[in-house]
């Protein structure tokens, strides 16, 4: 299936003291690193927050505008990146995948959401759902179509700044996909990261 990728690394953790969640660790290797992995198979990769560092060659890198305006913001600059490098020979993927990187475990999740995408190509996509019903809109597989029409509607209205995610994806029509469990798991707090095993950080 044909694919780009969104992922998202900004925030402010301002319930982890301000450690970026992109630089927690995690078996070895930051969540960054874990979320690249989980977007394996993509055509293109941008990566959307502050300066991430090294990066593989190839991976696009982008800022929300302004700043920390939250991952609907962030969203759309990561389909603006994406867009702008299409060039003649090069089109953009029908699809995106959006992935947050503070879910350690999302790789065992996006299989099954191409799979369900790729069953219904009716659909304007599909949004991973937790083994307890909660649907995590930063696991999904969106049609680049619809998500930008949607995203160009909120900026119309209301600006993307701090909207909610879910707002921004009320227009589109949407498969709720059961994924592996613990696959939607995040972390928020440091409780959070010690139930998952994620440290500070690798020395």
């Amino acid at each position: 299936m044909d694919f780009d990728a969104v992922v998202l690394a900004g925030g402010k953790s301002s319930r982890l003291g301000g450690v970026p969640k992109a630089q927690l660790g995690y078996a070895g290797a930051t969540l960054l690193e874990h979320a690249l992995g989980a977007a394996r198979g993509a055509g293109r990769i941008v990566v959307v927050g502050p300066d991430p560092g090294t990066l593989p060659d190839g991976t696009l890198t982008a800022r929300e505008e302004p700043p920390f305006a939250g991952p609907a913001a962030a969203i759309a600059a990561g389909l603006l990146a994406l867009g702008q490098d299409a060039g003649q020979f090069r089109k953009p993927a029908p699809w995106v995948l959006v992935l947050a990187c503070d879910m350690p475990l999302a790789a065992s999740a996006v299989p099954v959401l191409l799979r369900e995408v790729a069953g219904h190509q009716d659909t304007d996509g599909a949004m991973a759902v937790s083994a307890d019903g909660r649907q995590q809109p930063l696991l999904g597989i969106y049609r680049v179509s619809s998500l930008m029409r949607a995203v160009e509607a909120a900026a119309e209205v209301a600006g993307l700044a701090n909207l909610a995610v879910f707002r921004l994806l009320a227009s589109l029509d949407l498969l709720a996909v059961p994924v592996p469990a613990g696959s939607t798991d995040d972390v928020d707090t440091w409780d959070d990261a010690a139930a998952l095993g994620v440290d500070g950080g690798l020395p």
